[in-house]
């Protein structure tokens, strides 16, 4: 079986689910992980003193930690034998890497040389040790604070187990991703209309225990009825809401103070963070 490892954000919410009542294996299935993973971050959470007492809110970085360092004491594993011969040959790598040859190609080079180096291996090499695919710049941006800005996202979810006449029927769901924590907040629908997304903003406004200030939607016509790149890209970037863009029932029930969305597909975005593919 394939290892998967466990995301802080998720052993934070095994301990938040454990500490309100939820059984292990209903965490387990809830979350998508093994029975037996959860039971071990539930007794290292127990052997650093938290207790099934204990409030949610008692969940810090620091108790995140240390769970995860005791369950996941290794985050690494040796090089072996393929590494060593890329490292041998690096000045050569490194060469055809600069000269924009493909990396099949530089394997094919190598061979006729009698080094045999497999191609996961190769491109993982030319990753960390010579930053090979990282050709595209990133423009670095201040994260804002806590409740500041949160992101809305729409989008088809997996399809419902089948109905009785072994229909399986598709969901969306609305997305809401604070820009500073990146704590999710999923909330399912099966039609995507302004009445849902007013709905799913009070569920989130209860989710996160506040309102945030900037709403950031993408470009759904039940939200948006029409986005303008300039005003999108405004300095300051708080455009107030108006009729023209954005529907009144959305902008008066989400309680926010400036509703910003993205700016038109036909537009260039900036790249702000990763590769664009």
């Amino acid at each position: 079986m394939a290892y998967r490892e466990v995301t802080m954000l998720e052993v934070k919410e095994v301990l938040r689910l454990w500490l309100t009542g939820v059984r292990k294996k209903r965490i387990a299935a809830q979350l998508g992980l093994n029975v037996k993973t959860v039971r071990r971050y539930l007794r290292a959470a127990q052997a650093h003193g938290l207790t099934i007492a204990a409030s949610p809110d008692q969940l810090d970085d620091g108790l995140l930690a240390a769970v995860v360092s005791t369950v996941q004491p290794g985050t690494g594993r040796p090089h072996g034998d393929g590494w060593a011969a890329c490292a041998a040959q690096r000045e050569v790598i490194e060469r055809f890497v600069r000269a924009d040859v493909r990396l099949s190609k530089i394997r094919t080079l190598l061979r006729r040389q009698g080094v045999t180096i497999s191609y996961p291996t190769l491109r993982r090499f030319a990753l960390e040790e010579l930053g090979w695919g990282r050709a595209a710049p990133t423009i670095p941006l201040a994260d804002c604070g806590p409740g500041e800005e949160v992101q809305l996202d729409t989008g088809w979810m997996t399809p419902l187990v089948p109905d009785a006449l072994g229909r399986r029927r598709r969901f969306r769901a609305w997305i809401f991703t604070p820009v500073l924590s990146r704590y999710r907040f999923v909330f399912p629908v099966f039609r995507e209309t302004t009445e849902t997304a007013i709905e799913a903003c009070e569920a989130a406004w209860a989710f996160f225990h506040g309102v945030f200030r900037v709403l950031i939607p993408d470009n759904t016509k039940t939200i948006v009825q029409r986005a303008d790149p300039h005003l999108s890209r405004a300095t300051p970037p708080r455009p107030q809401p108006s009729s023209e863009r954005l529907t009144g029932n959305l902008s008066s029930f989400s309680k926010t103070s400036a509703i910003l969305p993205c700016a038109p597909r036909s537009t260039m975005k900036p790249v702000t963070s990763g590769r664009r593919g």
